[in-house]
């Protein structure tokens, strides 16, 4: 019978593998509707196949991943329609933390945006995806945060999780990591002056590029078949 500490360490490489996995989706290294063998995935990142099963079964929970009959787990498609009304929630929810920061701000969340911001620049730079992705996603945990609402930001993270398929065609875009570079950089700026309209119009205007570029590709697909 597996000890307590062989449990914890197969949880840990789960939610490891899992994380990793979806960086993957979001990246578009992996492509809707492409296929996940768990052999080949379990060899790619060195873990059992039981492991690579079990993140698959957590991927799909949060709606990344689906099962086909006959087929296997591929990366799901997400409905155009789903995507406008996910997006139009997650727009709702990050305005409303972004209301919801006092202001002024106090100076450790300017010095914490401003140390992960140099983290994305960095990586945004040297056309890393992988590091830009996380740093990405540091500087809206530590931006949402700052509302001092959990529940709050618990919200915006699973909303914004459900749409990380939707990613897949802009994350990895140079033109893209710019434009959210400079985005970050304008909401520091709008957080140090304590313009709040303006912080709370950058976080609108900032989810929609990955929006309209997914949906248009769904039904541009649609009308060529």
């Amino acid at each position: 019978m597996p000890s307590s500490a062989a449990k914890l360490q197969t949880v840990d490489r789960v939610r490891a593998t899992a994380a990793a996995l979806e960086e993957e989706i979001v990246l578009g290294w992996l492509m809707p509707r492409e296929r996940l063998v768990e052999e080949e995935l379990a060899t790619r990142h060195d873990v059992k196949r039981h492991v690579i099963r079990e993140a698959l079964a957590e991927l799909e929970r949060v709606g990344l991943v689906e099962r086909i009959p006959n087929k296997g787990a591929v990366v799901r498609v997400l409905d155009p329609a789903e995507v406008t009304q996910i997006y139009l929630v997650r727009e709702a929810l990050e305005t409303l933390a972004a209301e919801h920061i006092p202001l002024p701000v106090g100076p450790q969340v300017l010095a914490d945006l401003e140390a992960v911001q140099a983290h994305h620049t960095d990586a945004v730079a040297r056309s890393d995806a992988r590091a830009a992705f996380r740093a990405n996603m540091r500087f809206h945990e530590v931006l949402f945060g700052a509302c001092g609402n959990p529940h709050l930001v618990e919200l915006v993270q699973t909303m914004a999780q459900k749409v990380h398929g939707a990613r897949s065609m802009t994350a990895a875009s140079p033109e893209h990591l710019a434009k959210s570079r400079d985005e970050h950089l304008a909401m520091i700026d709008a957080l140090r002056a304590n313009d709040r309209n303006r912080l709370v119009d950058l976080c609108r205007r900032h989810i929609g590029p990955s929006r309209d570029t997914y949906v248009a590709a769904v039904r541009r697909r649609a009308a060529t078949n």
